[in-house]
C-alpha cells in the first residue's frame, strides 16, 4: 500500500529508480514470453502428432509430477542461496534442452515421447524457478512499494501470456523450429537479466538440514489462515475451471480456425489480464480486498461458462479475455497477501508451496480438462469445471471468512 501522501503514478514511476527491480521485471517477462511460446508449441506438436485430448491431459500430469517431488527442496534452496543465481542456473538449463529439441525437430525425430520428457524436465526446474522468483521480489523494493511492483510484474507478464502465444502461433505456420530458436534466444536473454539482478543477500546461519526444517513452511502456512485459503483458492478454482488443454481441441475442431485462432485463444486471457493489471500497478486496491478476491471467482467462472458453448470466435476470445481479467484481480491480491503476511526468512518455503499449487492448479487442471473431453467433450467439460470453481468460491467464504472479510493488501486485518 502507498503512502497517503504518494500519488499513483509518482510510485508506479518511482520502481524504475530501482535497477535490481528493473533488470527483475525484464528477465521475468522474458522468461514468461519464452514459457509461453514453448508451452503453445508442445500441445500443438503433441495433439498434431497423436490427435489424443488423452495425451494433452497427460502432458498436464508429466509437467505436474516432477514439481510435487522437488518443490520442498526448491524452497529450502531460495532460503539458503542466492535467489537470482537460481533464477539463472533455471534460464540456461532451458535454453541447452533446447538445442537438443532443435536438433531433433530439424532432423525429423520428434516424437510424442520426446515430448513427454520436455515436460517432465519443465516440471522439475518449474518450482526452483517460481519459489525463486516469487520470494525475490519484496527484496527489490520497499515494503509499500511491493503491490504496485508486484501488479506491474504481473503487467509484464500478461503482456507476454499475449505476444507469446500469437507469436508462436503465427510462426507454426511456417513450421515448428522457428518457434524452438526463438524460444531458445529468449529464455538466454532472461538468463542474462536475472544474472545482472543485484540484491542484499546475507547467507543465513549454518544448521543442520532436517525433514522438519523442511515442512516449516507447511506448519507456517497452517497456522495462518489467511495465507492457506489464499493458496488452495488459487489451486482449486484454476485445477477446475482451467480450460488450456482444451484449446487445441477448439481450435481444429471447434472452431475450425488452425494454429493462428489458437494463438489468439491462448493470449485472449491475457489480454484481460494486462489491462486490469495496468490499472491495479497504478491504483491499488484500498478496501475490501477480500470481496474483490471473491467477486472475481464469480466473473471468472461465467466467463468460462459462456467459452464453453460457443461456436464464434470472437464471442470466445471475448469470454477468455473477461476470465484473465477477473483472475488477474485474485492473482494480484493473493500474491501480496502471501508476500506480505510471511517474513522474508519464510519467503522461500511460504513461495515454495503457493509454487506448487499453481503448477498443480495449472497442470493437473489441463489433466483433469483432458480426461473429461474423453468421456464428455470439449464443452462438456468446460461447463462441468466453471461450476466447480464457483463451488470452491462458495466454499472458501464459510471455511476462510477472514478471507471475505479482509479489507487491505496490509497485515493490519
Amino acid at each position: 500500500m502507498t503512502e497517503p501522501s504518494s500519488s499513483p503514478a509518482t510510485d508506479t514511476d518511482r520502481l524504475w529508480s530501482y535497477r535490481a527491480f528493473a533488470n527483475y521485471w525484464f528477465g521475468r517477462i522474458a522468461a514468461t514470453a519464452g514459457h509461453q511460446m514453448l508451452g503453445l508449441w508442445i500441445s500443438w506438436r503433441l495433439y498434431e502428432l497423436t490427435g489424443s485430448a488423452w495425451l494433452l491431459g497427460i502432458a498436464g500430469l508429466v509437467q505436474f509430477l516432477p514439481s510435487l517431488v522437488f518443490f520442498l527442496w526448491a524452497g529450502d534452496l531460495a532460503d539458503r542461496v542466492d535467489r537470482r543465481l537460481i533464477l539463472f542456473g533455471v534460464m540456461v538449463t532451458e535454453a541447452l534442452s533446447l538445442v537438443l529439441l532443435i536438433v531433433a525437430e530439424a532432423s525429423g525425430w520428434m516424437s510424442s515421447a520426446m515430448l513427454l520428457c520436455l515436460c517432465a524436465l519443465l516440471g522439475s526446474l518449474r518450482p526452483f524457478f517460481m519459489s525463486s522468483q516469487q520470494s525475490l521480489a519484496p527484496r527489490l523494493v520497499p515494503g509499500r512499494l511491493l503491490p504496485r511492483a508486484m501488479a506491474l510484474s504481473s503487467a509484464g507478464s500478461q503482456a507476454m501470456f499475449i505476444a507469446g502465444p500469437a507469436i508462436a502461433g503465427l510462426l507454426l505456420i511456417w513450421g515448428a523450429l522457428p518457434v524452438l530458436v526463438l524460444c531458445g534466444i529468449t529464455l538466454s536473454i532472461s538468463a542474462l537479466f536475472f544474472r545482472r539482478v543485484h540484491s542484499d543477500f546475507t547467507p543465513p546461519p549454518s544448521r543442520s538440514r532436517s525433514l522438519s526444517e523442511l515442512f516449516s513452511g507447511f506448519r507456517f502456512v497452517r497456522s495462518h489462515p489467511s495465507i492457506l485459503g489464499s493458496i488452495t483458492l488459487d489451486l482449486f478454482v484454476v485445477m477446475l475451471g482451467g480450460v488450456t488443454a482444451l484449446l487445441p481441441i477448439y481450435a481444429k475442431d471447434v472452431l475450425a480456425v488452425d494454429s493462428w485462432g489458437l494463438g489468439l485463444m491462448r493470449g485472449a486471457p491475457a489480454i484481460g489480464a494486462l489491462i486490469v493489471s495496468v490499472v491495479l500497478a497504478r491504483w491499488s486496491i484500498q478496501r475490501k480486498a477480500g470481496r474483490y478476491m471473491f467477486g472475481s471467482v464469480v466473473v471468472y467462472a461465467g466467463a468460462l461458462l459462456v467459452f464453453g458453448v460457443s461456436h464464434s470466435l470472437a464471442l470466445s476470445v471475448v469470454a477468455l479475455a473477461i476470465s484473465g481479467a477477473a483472475d488477474m484481480v485474485s492473482v494480484v491480491i493473493r500474491q501480496s497477501l502471501v508476500q506480505i503476511d510471511t517474513p522474508d526468512e519464510m519467503r522461500g518455503k511460504v513461495s515454495a508451496i503457493n509454487s506448487v499449487c499453481i503448477v498443480a492448479s495449472n497442470h493437473l487442471g489441463d489433466f483433469r480438462a483432458g480426461m473429461t473431453a474423453h468421456g464428455l467433450g470439449a464443452a462438456g467439460a468446460v461447463t462441468v469445471g466453471a461450476m466447480g470453481s464457483l463451488l470452491v468460491g462458495a466454499l472458501w467464504i464459510r471455511w476462510f471468512p477472514q478471507l471475505w472479510r479482509r479489507e487491505t493488501l496490509s497485515g493490519d486485518n
